[in-house]
């Protein structure tokens, strides 16, 4: 009664193991990657597109540089108050230059940043900034700028500009980076 099943048994192992180097090869298929393609070239029309280019807050930091936008950039940052992502008067006035600039550069896409100083945890900090980005994209979009050109990242308080601890350093932190991304390929 034995001999029968071990034999059974033998044969079951003997067609999985064929089956699974019958599986295996050496040759393996290609894998195929589609390599992005290569932004437009700007143009000579616009030079405000090419001053708009910026590395972002992380590609700051990664560098030694303080993550700050440029001086000769045309998107401005806005500031928040403390623990709040609600859009103040002077933000509203800066979200409106910035969509007029984006309704005359149609081409360029935004990653809108959202920072925040020390005070409360990581996973708070990261909840607001991501409020405060949204509020920002949201409004933004009321303007008029398709929101498939804006996405938003929170890097809550991990990539300050600031790194005392009062007030007026905190102030600074609590802010809203827009950084133009290359316009889109093709335009």
């Amino acid at each position: 009664m034995f001999k029968p099943m071990r034999a059974t048994v033998f044969g079951l192992f003997a067609v999985a193991a064929l089956g699974i180097m019958g599986c295996s090869s050496a040759e393996k298929p290609p894998v195929t990657t589609t390599a992005a393609p290569a932004p437009a070239p700007q143009a000579a029309t616009n030079p405000g597109i090419q001053r708009a280019q910026a590395p972002t807050s992380l590609q700051d930091l990664q560098q030694g540089r303080p993550p700050v936008t440029p001086k000769e950039s045309p998107l401005r940052e806005i500031y928040f108050d403390f623990d709040d992502y609600k859009l103040k008067f002077e933000a509203r006035e800066t979200l409106k230059a910035d969509a007029d600039w984006l309704s005359k550069n149609p081409s360029v896409n935004v990653q809108v940043e959202g920072h925040c100083d020390e005070r409360g945890t990581s996973e708070y900090n990261l909840a607001l900034g991501a409020k405060r980005a949204q509020a920002a994209k949201d409004y933004l979009a009321t303007l008029g700028i398709a929101p498939t050109r804006l996405t938003t990242i929170s890097y809550g308080s991990e990539v300050p500009v600031c790194r005392e601890h009062n007030e007026e350093c905190w102030q600074k932190n609590r802010r809203d980076r827009f950084v133009a991304l290359s316009p889109k390929p093709g335009v």
